[in-house]
């Protein structure tokens, strides 16, 4: 790393300014979700659910995805089938396995979501511009290619 490109005390490591950036995304959609009357969600609940893929995911695959264990994985899954946000079903692939899957009340939260996630995108496009915010993303979605362990 050059001298140039080292963090400073008044320059802050890009890895700690994409986790601001991340951090206020998550807060936004989180209080319009209780806003919503979901006030039952919690942000852990929400990053897990974050990760279900729509058609459904294995418990170890959102245990993985999530970087949590798969007793912590457990709990949340349960808080949020209690909630009726995601449902249980049958893996058709493995007849022994159980794929976790939004359900009906899962799916309006994710759409509460979206809406925040897009005028987020929105603010940010505002205030960076067009350009800048397409340079970024391309940017992060590279650095995907060597940070991102999840399946």
């Amino acid at each position: 790393m050059s001298r140039a490109t080292e963090p400073s005390a008044e320059r802050l490591h890009p890895a700690l300014l994409m986790f601001i950036a991340g951090r206020h995304l998550e807060r936004r959609v989180v209080e319009a979700v209780h806003s919503a009357g979901h006030d039952d969600i919690t942000l852990a609940m929400a990053r897990l659910a974050a990760r279900i893929h729509e058609n459904g995911s294995r418990l170890t695959d959102l245990a993985d995805a999530a970087g949590v264990t798969k007793q912590t994985a457990y709990v949340l899954v349960e808080q949020l089938v209690t909630g009726g946000y995601v449902e249980r079903t049958p893996d058709p692939s493995d007849g022994r396995a159980r794929l976790i899957r939004p359900a009906p009340r899962g799916r309006r939260v994710q759409r509460i979501a979206r809406r925040v996630e897009a005028d987020v995108l929105r603010e940010w496009e505002e205030h960076l511009g067009s350009r800048d915010l397409e340079r970024l993303t391309d940017a992060l979605t590279r650095l995907r290619e060597i940070t991102d362990t999840a399946p």
